[in-house]
């Protein structure tokens, strides 16, 4: 893989890293094409997790330049979902330069799970089961996004983690959100940040995968998820097998939200 369509930068909280470091670093793992996706994510559980886009796009701008001869740097955003904002997405989306916007889930009923306060007084069956449900809500509301982010990140942070998930337990949910994703032409992201955090699979699960093929999706973005250099294409040597696995020959990139079918092999 040549490609990773997911990572941050100190314009997300959550990172300490420069752009200029982690386009170096994908330089030297000999990645040809990045889209940087900082986090924007509005009335979060904790302040600083906006993008000042005035700086952000600029600054972006600059470095695509910087770099044009060596590597090509996409600029994106990983937006947070929740279902009031359809109309503030569209606004992003139309206002700047997007080449690429991750429609991801962070926050269930006020709470990141990363804090485990979702867990405190619901199972681990209960906290995933209103993730997904709040995340379908969230897709019938928003359509300013290009690929969805790490379906399954509420998994991380379960009591039990994987041992109480599976497609089958949460299927009622997975298949209408893959399902929807599929009717509006919106892809699934693979994160390997799954195997980063100890998982026995990357974001999805391998069966969420199969289950999306199997019901006609054909867009995979893949993206590390990473926060810092060393992150940078994190296990990307398994993307192949894991995707072939499931029955996919391609996976896709976006420029100027358009998308573009690559091979595996």
């Amino acid at each position: 893989m040549k490609a990773d369509f997911h990572m941050h930068t100190n314009f997300s909280k959550d990172s300490q890293s420069s752009p200029e470091e982690m386009i170096q670093e994908s330089i030297r793992r000999g990645l040809k094409t990045i889209c940087i996706t900082d986090h924007h994510d509005i009335n979060f559980t904790e302040p600083g997790f906006e993008i000042d886009f005035e700086r952000y796009i600029p600054t972006l701008q600059m470095l695509q330049e910087k770099y044009r001869d060596k590597i090509e740097v996409l600029i994106g955003m990983e937006f947070g979902l929740q279902p009031e904002f359809g109309g503030y997405a569209k606004e992003l989306a139309n206002k700047y330069p997007f080449d690429f916007i991750i429609g991801s889930l962070h926050v269930v009923d006020g709470e990141d799970p990363y804090y485990g306060k979702c867990f405190l007084n619901k199972t681990d069956e209960e906290g995933y089961r209103r993730a997904f449900e709040l995340m379908l809500e969230s897709l019938r509301n928003i359509s300013d996004y290009d690929s969805l982010g790490h379906i399954d990140y509420v998994v991380r942070y379960g009591k039990y983690q994987d041992r109480e998930y599976s497609y089958v337990k949460y299927a009622d949910y997975l298949d209408e959100i893959l399902k929807h994703l599929i009717q509006n032409g919106k892809a699934l992201e693979l994160n390997t940040a799954g195997w980063k955090y100890g998982l026995p699979f990357a974001h999805p699960h391998q069966d969420v995968l199969k289950r999306y093929k199997e019901l006609g999706g054909e867009m995979i973005t893949i993206g590390s998820d990473g926060h810092k250099p060393e992150h940078v294409a994190y296990d990307f040597h398994k993307v192949k097998d894991y995707l072939e696995a499931c029955g996919f020959e391609y996976y896709t990139e976006f420029r100027q939200r358009k998308p573009y079918f690559c091979a595996l092999s």
